[in-house]
């Protein structure tokens, strides 16, 4: 069923704000640490994923190889990454986070639990689960969306 456009204008532009704090926040974070923004998502990522090539980087983050690559070598350039031969392709190039790429997430995280902690400070956990929980059901519908018209995009044509 579809939804009324008004809804619908109501909610994107939901997303947006949401967005916009979203990239201030982090920009902020990511300014203390004296990192850029990007970086910070693939940082994270790393620390969650830990050895992963450069396409599983890009695809998990949504960009472009080219995107997620400029990303890491930033990382890697600050002792962050370190890109080592991968075991199992000798041809492919693993990722995965330096001693102080870990110490460097964690302190980031500990910026963020504050920021967090403060922001939404007047919230009880049971709001903030379920903002969650509805955030990432936005996120879901969305990505389903976005791959199932980029799979119907890719499929040839009868």
């Amino acid at each position: 069923m579809p939804v009324p456009r008004a809804a619908a204008r109501e909610l994107v532009q939901s997303l947006e704000d949401l967005s916009r704090a979203q990239r201030e926040a982090a920009m902020r974070v990511a300014r203390d640490l004296d990192l850029p923004r990007a970086g910070l998502g693939a940082l994270h990522l790393l620390t969650r994923c830990g050895r992963v090539q450069l396409g599983d980087v890009a695809a998990k983050l949504r960009v472009d190889v080219s995107v997620a690559s400029r990303q890491v070598s930033a990382l890697v350039d600050a002792g962050l990454v370190r890109r080592t031969i991968d075991d199992d392709d000798r041809r492919a190039r693993t990722l995965e986070l330096t001693d102080a790429g870990r110490d460097f997430a964690e302190e980031s995280f500990r910026r963020i639990d504050d920021l967090v902690s403060e922001s939404f400070s007047d919230w009880t956990e049971k709001d903030l689960a379920d903002a969650t929980s509805r955030i990432r059901s936005v996120a879901a519908a969305l990505t389903t969306n976005h791959d199932r018209a980029a799979a119907h995009e890719e499929s040839p044509t009868p």
